[in-house]
């Protein structure tokens, strides 16, 4: 079987190099988006590649449409096929919403709702003439529960929804599924940027009284690639821990 390729933006931290570590266990190549750090691009790809995988870093601004063009460009002319898009990078900037900055708000919208759909736009094309194809869009639970100093991140996770159930529509018709998963709240960096009052709240929140290990969001992610996952389309899947339920 030809070799599969996935696209996973913010892929080399967090639940995104979960994920890349997962599907390069697979033996998918794995394309790692990110966007600056380059020691932990080339630490994840160190352990990939020592572990078997096949592993490509392409640094780069997400919510540009045109570094979302080239890299799939890219991709199809030296891999010959995009199977899976996993929309995973995200930008949390918290200001309470009298302080929030228009460019804040711009940025949230940008990195968190723009550019999903212009990375899925970018592989439309390919995955279509290829007649199969997956794409996964990581929310959050912000979005419905909502946060008084996480507006324009709570908003574009929130338009996340009607993003995937729109694209799913358009596509299914061509063998490609368009999914959301909502993670709660997972031991990764950002996360841990968050004030200490807040992480301690929201622990207090979840019903399995823990933050949730980046590899069980993968798992989810996983399973909404697999073939066997063909006929889930325009679907929530919620890794939370019953934080959405509420208290």
């Amino acid at each position: 079987m030809t070799e599969r390729v996935a696209i996973v933006t913010g892929g080399t931290r967090g639940i995104g190099a979960a994920i890349s570590e997962l599907l390069a266990a697979d033996g998918v190549h794995v394309a790692a988006v990110y966007a600056g750090n380059h020691a932990a691009a080339h630490a994840l790809a160190g352990r990939l590649t020592a572990a078997g995988g096949s592993v490509s870093l392409h640094p780069g601004d997400v919510s540009d449409p045109e570094f979302g063009q080239s890299l799939v460009a890219g991709l199809v002319a030296t891999r010959g096929r995009v199977d899976y898009l996993v929309n995973n990078a995200g930008l949390l900037v918290e200001n309470s919403v009298s302080r929030m900055t228009g460019e804040q708000w711009e940025q949230a919208l940008r990195v968190n709702l723009s550019a999903p759909f212009h990375l899925a736009q970018a592989v439309i094309g390919p995955m279509t003439e290829q007649g199969s194809g997956r794409i996964v869009n990581i929310g959050s639970v912000t979005a419905a529960m909502g946060n008084p100093v996480e507006a324009g991140y709570g908003a574009a996770k929130a338009g996340l929804l009607g993003l995937t159930r729109s694209l799913a529509r358009a596509v299914a018709r061509k063998g490609i599924t368009v999914n959301l998963v909502v993670p709660g709240v997972f031991e990764t960096e950002m996360t841990g940027s968050m004030r200490p009052e807040a992480q301690e709240a929201i622990r207090a929140m979840i019903p399995l009284g823990r933050r949730g290990d980046p590899r069980e969001l993968a798992h989810a992610v996983r399973f909404l690639l697999a073939d066997e996952a063909s006929y889930l389309t325009g679907s929530v899947v919620t890794v939370d821990g019953g934080l959405s339920m509420g208290g």
